[in-house]
């Protein structure tokens, strides 16, 4: 044991680098897994915890004022019920800002959706004018217990008495309203009710929504929302950037263990003659192998505490979205568990990965045997000398051979291996040289003056093609998933600096009351210098075939101005009763382009004919879009409801919302557009920290192959300086050989990396309901940086350890290839 400590501590001392690298990387790989997995519980426990604290509904059906909602109760599946409750939309404003709302008349605090309250009290009868707001749109109107809030257009007020969560569909500023909770008095005039059905068993919800639709008939029903939808729009970004951590920390935790494959490996070939002599002084092949498996388990399990215990101390201080996850997680139940699970398994893999190289060392035997590098003339050869070890081995005699003669060589072509007999039959063309020989290219290339040193180089880098191959391949993998990372970055980017080509062609959206016209209202749109276009519309709930959920049915735009939608597939819809859907719909609805759909507003049909899909960055995709003339032929007296902007290049949306809102007089709410990449920030500087894991990977994989490289240019040394190379060529030949593998590696994690990075965004997009077509791969300059970093560091990194070896003295080289 204590030999053994004593080989290993100088072996740390000779790779003090490659063992902080393979610290730091275990360490960022280790992060990376325990944050991705901080975040999958942030965006599913807290909507859960909130869901089983409030006792909540499955199903939250809206009706108009006359439905009889009494027989819910009685459907089959459904175990209790919550409401009716009466309900009025209206707008509310405070501190400057407002939101649409519902205004929910709730007599008592329920026991069905029971909303836990945050802040302040529930409701109370001795504050006739007392609400509840959900806390999320109490964080948008900067609404704290104790303020008031406005109704924009009357003289009422309302006193915030309280804060509470809620497992239903959150606030959406110009999508989905905000959720007050008053007493019945409080709601005068409702528009309608809301009753909620707690289910038996979740799984039912499509056939008891069926059910309650056909129990009230369609034309009851306004809209119909599910626990599903909740929990999705709950976990929203968070599971985004939860499956990138994950997936690139199991991407990076791959690179890792296959870096400290090649690596050990890389290193065995280097010290076979230290290894020879450790077995020749006793050490059992299980010693050796232990030597190399305990030493890398040690700087895997150094890097993975370490990550840990950061992670523990330190991540709820992230500020923004990861700390917050990280706090959360820390309180749910499988923290703890998580905690030591994820860093013993990436201990595990890496010490897997190592045992499988460490194997290898344990096989070498006590005396080294030389083996072949080259064949000239069928006869084995030595190293670089070119001097044969001992009498070749015997030929084989064949069956019709005289006895006691031999069968002569086959003639090899110049630089070429002699044929076999089955190459013979075949009729095939002699094998390619081995190792040691140049092929014919490298001796056209140094026949049309080429300098040596790059011809040599290149026949090094890829004389042995598998472990060339390899350690391409090795390198290959960091360098993929950063083209990767890239590519999600450039796609963030998209989202901002273009968003008309992600389904955001317009910035403002603006809701005018019964105050104004339809003339006066685009007259006064229309009058501000930014503004460029205004689309009038109407967004309604829609129940699809089957009546097991509502979508969004929109008509925005006219024939004569006709509205922008972003197109990923087919044609734009011109004609009548022609619609575009997104892919939310139509994995909903299990339809395509081309098909025709039948959907109910109200007590009216609508049929309309998809013909083309647009990328919906809203309401999870569930929305199909068509004229404000198609829906104005089955409704002529419809009204636009909702107005979108578009604004000239380089406006402040900001600016242009204040203006108009000042200009309505209190008749307009404006809101501006949410960018989905809004909510992705935290998500640049999660791709910034695992390129920097991903490049340390890279950087362990570099120095192994240059350590390689130079182990096997010593060998050779002898014979370029008998051939007159000097040693600045002789650098120059290892430095060649290092960056030809960067080179391919960088090209083949081009080729793939690019491919892979647009399938796994468009898989991102068509399972969040956006659709393929948004991904945007690095721009040719970066990809060619890229390129041109990774190459220059290879060679960088290989010019001193090349130049030194280059200088080594004879003595030196001879023992070297002793």
């Amino acid at each position: 044991m204590r030999a053994t400590l004593r080989w290993a501590h100088s072996d740390l001392r000779t790779h003090r680098g490659e063992a902080l690298f393979l610290v730091l990387a275990t360490a960022g790989i280790v992060a990376s897994l325990l944050l991705a997995t901080a975040l999958f519980g942030y965006a599913t426990n807290p909507w859960q915890r909130v869901f089983t604290q409030s006792h909540g509904a499955h199903v939250w059906l809206h009706t108009d004022t006359v439905a009889d909602t009494g027989e819910l109760a009685e459907l089959d599946g459904v175990d209790s019920v919550a409401g009716p409750y009466p309900t009025a939309a209206t707008t509310v404003a405070s501190r400057g800002s407002r939101a649409a709302v519902e205004l929910r008349g709730t007599p008592e605090r329920p026991s069905v959706g029971r909303p836990p309250v945050v802040s302040g009290h529930w409701l109370d009868p001795a504050t006739p004018s007392g609400v509840v707001l959900e806390s999320r749109l109490a964080r948008a109107l900067l609404a704290e217990p104790g303020d008031t809030l406005t109704v924009p257009g009357t003289a009422r007020e309302l006193t915030v008495v309280g804060l509470a969560d809620s497992a239903e569909p959150r606030y959406r500023p110009g999508e989905q309203p905000g959720l007050v909770w008053a007493l019945p008095s409080a709601v005068p005039d409702p528009g309608g009710q809301v009753i909620g059905l707690r289910l038996t068993d979740p799984g039912d919800t499509s056939y008891v929504v069926q059910r309650a639709v056909t129990v009230l008939g369609a034309g009851a029903i306004g809209e119909v929302s599910t626990w599903q939808q909740a929990r999705a729009e709950a976990q929203g970004d968070n599971r985004l950037l939860g499956q990138v951590l994950g997936l690139f920390g199991l991407g990076a935790l791959v690179a890792a263990g296959l870096a400290v494959h090649g690596a050990i490996g890389t290193r065995i070939r280097g010290h076979l003659r230290d290894l020879s002599v450790l077995k020749a002084i006793g050490f059992t092949p299980g010693q050796v192998v232990r030597i190399f498996l305990l030493q890398h388990l040690a700087y895997a399990l150094l890097g993975a505490v370490a990550a840990a215990a950061l992670a523990e101390a330190l991540g709820s201080r992230v500020p923004g979205r990861l700390g917050d996850a990280v706090g959360v997680w820390q309180g749910l139940p499988g923290h703890t568990v998580a905690l030591f699970v994820i860093p013993v398994g990436a201990v595990l893999f890496i010490g897997a990965t190592t045992g499988l190289a460490a194997w290898r060392a344990g096989r070498v035997p006590p005396v080294p045997v030389q083996r072949p590098t080259a064949t000239l003339g069928g006869r084995p050869t030595g190293a670089s000398t070119g001097r044969a070890y001992g009498p070749g081995p015997a030929a084989a005699v064949p069956a019709d051979q005289p006895t006691g003669t031999t069968a002569r060589p086959t003639a090899a072509p110049p630089g070429g291996r002699p044929a076999n007999g089955l190459r013979r039959v075949l009729g095939m063309r002699p094998a390619a040289p081995r190792t040691g020989q140049l092929s014919d290219l490298a001796r056209r290339a140094l026949g049309a003056r080429i300098p040596p040193a790059l011809v040599l180089g290149w026949h090094k880098a890829f004389t042995r093609r598998p472990r060339s191959l390899a350690t391409v391949a090795r390198l290959t993998l960091p360098l993929l998933l950063i083209v990767v990372a890239m590519s999600a970055w450039t796609t963030i980017d998209r989202f901002h600096s273009t968003p008309e080509q992600i389904g955001l062609p317009t910035a403002l959206s603006i809701r005018a009351d019964a105050g104004l016209t339809e003339r006066q209202t685009r007259a006064l749109l229309e009058r501000d210098p930014e503004v460029t276009a205004a689309y009038p519309g109407v967004e309604t709930a829609a129940l699809v075939p089957g009546q097991t959920a509502t979508i969004a049915l929109r008509g925005l735009g006219t024939g004569q101005d006709p509205y922008p939608y972003t197109l990923a597939e087919g044609r734009p819809a011109r004609g009548a009763d022609e619609a575009v859907a997104g892919q939310g719909l139509l994995d909903l609805l299990d339809v395509r382009v081309g098909d025709w759909v039948r959907m109910t507003v109200g007590d009216q049909p609508q049929i309309l004919h998809i013909v083309g899909r647009s990328i919906e960055p809203e309401n999870a995709g569930r929305v199909i879009s068509t004229s404000l003339d198609t829906l104005r032929a089955n409704d002529p007296g419809l009204r636009p409801t909702l107005y979108e902007l578009r604004l000239e290049p380089g406006a402040d949306p900001g600016e242009v919302a204040d203006r108009l809102a000042t200009a309505g007089r209190g008749h307009l709410d404006v809101h501006t557009v949410a960018n989905p990449a809004d909510g992705l920030s935290p998500l640049r500087a999660v791709v910034a920290g695992l390129i920097a894991v991903l490049a340390l990977i890279g950087l362990i994989e570099l120095l192994t192959a240059i350590g390689g490289t130079v182990r096997e240019s010593e060998r050779d040394l002898l014979a370029l300086k008998a051939i007159g190379l000097s040693p600045r060529q002789i650098t120059a030949i290892t430095v060649t050989a290092t960056g030809c593998t960067a080179l391919a590696a960088v090209l083949a994690a081009t080729a793939l990396g690019l491919p892979l990075a647009h399938w796994l965004i468009d898989a991102q997009g068509r399972s969040s309901g956006i659709g393929a077509g948004i991904a945007q791969g690095p721009s040719a300059p970066l990809m060619l940086l890229l390129g041109a970093a990774a190459v220059l560091c290879a060679a960088a990194l290989a010019a001193v350890p090349a130049a030194r070896a280059a200088r080594r003295r004879l003595a030196d080289t001879l023992s070297a290839v002793a």
